[in-house]
């Protein structure tokens, strides 16, 4: 057989840290350990039975078996363009300010193969979602981080950044509420980051994948609700976190329209959109009943009280979670993430993501997965507590 070398985009590609820990959970687990796995990211909820009736009775329509118009349906943009009035008082124009996607990770990674070209300086939240860095790679694009720290909220501060490193970066990309550190944005910053991309020509993406995950009645705000914020940049949304919707691969991007149109292009060329069943059920989640995303809130805010009341009581201190299903919590003295993950894992039977491995703004934390039930968050908290490590 001839072996034939991967092209120098597929090499620029990082290792992916998670791997290695999924190797590490499945020894333990085949050998019959009772592994709770708080390290996961993967939604542990059905989709609603009224979206599942939805897609299986648009199945059995002709049309969609046909393909898909290449820009999606005006029906699918249109209930987006429907919901983004409904929730945060956004105007979007379905034609020119809405691109459909295959998941918000589809234009995470492909927006710098649309507006940059190969060297361009991108800013990445550090700690941030790993796979934004696979976009980077692709594109061959600089990346330069901005720290998220706990006394600035989690949120980048602009005003110790070097205005020679503004004016270079050509993008920025945020995540609010923001995985791993689940922080979320007010106002005032979402407005002093237009006022940044502005005055240095930055466009702004804004990843809003966990938008309908706020926690004590605070409702997350969307970037586009900031004045001028179309201007600047785009935002992404998912329903896969707030209908349940992971394995549908349904997103969309919405905002500046020179952007749109460039990840619409982009996709002619790779794409022919979704299956025409899924972008209707998709509509009908929408615009339909919005019970099922209350109680989805709900129930990981009570996901959230327990564990965070039972790491409290075992000396293990953190801000509780303002959004997103997950949490942000600091490994105890004298470990590193990896090695406190390590611990943990052998002698607790839990596994916890090293924060490490979200950038190197990450290491003295682990994150977790509000994913289980509260008796089994509790007894996860219960086992490290016999550690004794944070007495």
């Amino acid at each position: 057989m001839v072996y034939f070398e991967k092209s120098d985009a597929l090499k620029r590609l990082p290792k992916q840290f998670f791997a290695d820990l999924v190797v590490k959970t499945n020894a333990a687990i085949a050998k019959g350990y009772d592994v709770i796995n708080l390290g996961q990211g993967n939604p542990d909820q059905p989709t609603p039975p009224h979206i599942v009736k939805s897609l299986q009775e648009a199945a059995a329509n002709p049309l969609y078996h046909k393909y898909s118009p290449f820009r999606g349906y005006d029906f699918l943009k249109e209930a987006i363009a429907a919901f983004y009035k409904r929730e945060y008082d956004v105007a979007i124009d379905p034609k020119t300010e809405v691109a459909i996607l295959f998941g918000s990770k589809t234009g995470l990674v492909e927006i710098g193969e649309c507006i940059l070209n190969s060297g361009d300086t991108v800013l990445m939240p550090d700690p941030g979602y790993p796979d934004y860095l696979s976009g980077f790679a692709l594109a061959n694009l600089n990346m330069e981080t901005m720290p998220l720290r706990a006394e600035n909220a989690f949120l980048p501060d602009y005003a110790s950044m070097p205005d020679t490193l503004l004016d270079k970066a050509k993008l920025m990309f945020l995540n609010y509420p923001n995985n791993p550190t689940s922080a979320t944005a007010p106002a005032d910053f979402f407005e002093e980051t237009v006022k940044v991309a502005e005055k240095h020509n930055i466009c702004v993406l804004h990843d809003f994948a966990y938008g309908a995950l706020g926690f004590d009645g605070k409702k997350p705000r969307s970037f586009l609700q900031t004045p001028g914020a179309k201007e600047v940049g785009i935002e992404t949304y998912t329903l896969s976190k707030t209908y349940n919707m992971a394995g549908w691969r349904v997103g969309f991007a919405l905002g500046n329209k020179s952007i749109i149109e460039a990840i619409e292009l982009f996709q002619d060329h790779y794409f022919v959109s979704l299956f025409g069943a899924i972008q209707e059920a998709s509509a009908k989640a929408l615009l339909g009943p919005q019970d099922c995303v209350r109680e989805l809130v709900q129930r990981y805010e009570t996901r959230r009280n327990a564990f965070f009341d039972a790491a409290k009581k075992i000396g293990w201190n953190a801000v509780p979670s303002q959004g997103s299903f997950f949490g942000w919590l600091p490994v105890a003295k004298g470990f590193t993430s990896e090695s406190f993950f390590e611990y943990v894992l052998d002698k607790a039977h839990v596994v916890l993501a090293p924060g490490v491995g979200f950038g190197k703004g990450g290491e003295n934390y682990v994150r977790i997965g509000l994913l289980s039930e509260p008796e089994r968050l509790t007894e996860a908290v219960e086992r490290i507590g016999k550690l004794h490590l944070f007495d």
